[in-house]
């Protein structure tokens, strides 16, 4: 298995020490009236220790944007490593950012300035960095944005192009690792005209993660270098955690009848394709790949979403029913985890839908 941060790698980043020594990084704040997203989270955890939970809260994301003009945003990500169940019995070591996966959304607009700061917690046994998809620049940000435990780093950009995008640690040599551990997120670049509005939205981060140990093997879990290199995944979740988002474990998204809903939607990968399906539904619209500067699609059953890419999608609903957001790979969806589940309450329509003898 490869060491988490190679003594010659440690000794490089030690000797331009100068560079990332002495930051400060500063809390997440926006200028006034902006939309920043929350940098909400568990607290910075030591070695060893085990947080309640890593999934994220899929209704935890910022505000659509309703504003003309550009704005200057300032945000903070923390890289944390914290241990917590992967399935009830079952703890795994994540790498987050925040303490969470996915990490936080990063809601801004087309034409917005960003400065970002990566800390990474004094308790991190090794480097951590930050590739946006939503940037130009060296690496997409992360040649800047390698920051050593204790340390702490910052860039600043603007937000050019449109598009739902990925970001991602990207530390040379063992970024499929820290992906496969949880260091995933979306930044979500809205078009200079908005989005349509909706009655909800959800943020969901699919990735998969490489075990010595099935699901269901009782124990903790250890990661698998040899399965990574055979993409040869043991889990496949939504949010960090097996079966995370349905009503038997940390609970079920919830919507009414009548309502659309938008589903934000990365896969961190590091390797599978997902086929995203709602069953008992359509994705009624659908931006592929993220593409806010394309049009969207219409009434698309299975919608393909290569690692390291995005995907923003609507559901209507016009019928009461529990439907189950799958990987259509349907292995995944029944034995490796990736299934989340949207409760639609409201009044039957027998018009449309009515249960026969």
């Amino acid at each position: 298995m490869r060491a988490l941060l190679s003594r010659r790698e440690l000794l490089r980043w030690l000797g331009a020490g100068a560079a990332l020594l002495g930051l400060e990084a500063r809390d997440v704040m926006a200028a006034a009236g902006g939309d920043a997203a929350k940098a909400a989270g568990a607290g910075a955890a030591g070695p060893g220790a085990v947080a309640a939970r890593v999934v994220a809260d899929p209704r935890d994301l910022p505000p659509p944007i309703r504003r003309d003009a550009p704005l200057a945003h300032e945000f903070v990500l923390e890289a944390r490593e914290v241990t917590a169940e992967i399935e009830p019995g079952a703890a795994y070591d994540y790498m987050t950012f925040n303490g969470r996966v996915p990490g936080p959304l990063l809601r801004v607009r087309e034409g917005d300035t960003v400065t970002l700061t990566l800390r990474n917690s004094i308790h991190s046994r090794t480097w951590h960095s930050i590739d946006l998809h939503a940037v130009y620049g060296p690496g997409g940000a992360a040649d800047v944005l390698q920051v050593l435990p204790g340390q702490a780093r910052s860039v600043r950009f603007k937000t050019v192009y449109p598009g739902a995008f990925i970001y991602h640690c990207a530390v040379p040599g063992e970024m499929d690792v820290h992906m496969a551990r949880g260091m995933f997120g979306m930044i979500v670049v809205e078009p200079a005209g908005g989005l349509p509005p909706v009655d909800r939205e959800f943020y969901l981060g699919q990735h998969e993660t490489y075990t010595r140990q099935l699901p269901g093997t009782p124990g903790p879990r250890e990661f698998d270098a040899e399965r990574l290199l055979r993409e040869q995944a043991t889990y496949v979740v939504f949010n960090g955690a097996f079966n995370a988002l349905t009503a038997a474990r940390f609970g079920a998204m919830q919507a009414r009848v009548g309502e659309t809903v938008r589903v934000f939607m990365v896969n961190g990968g590091p390797n599978l394709l997902s086929s995203l399906h709602p069953i008992g539904n359509v994705w009624s619209r659908v931006w592929f790949m993220g593409a806010f500067a394309t049009p969207s699609m219409r009434f698309l059953q299975s919608v393909p979403v290569p690692p390291g890419n995005a995907i923003v999608a609507e559901m209507e609903l016009p019928v009461p029913q529990t439907i189950k957001i799958v990987d259509h790979a349907m292995t995944r969806a029944l034995s490796k985890g990736a299934v989340a589940e949207l409760v639609v309450s409201g009044r039957e329509n027998p018009a449309l839908f009515a249960a026969r003898p």
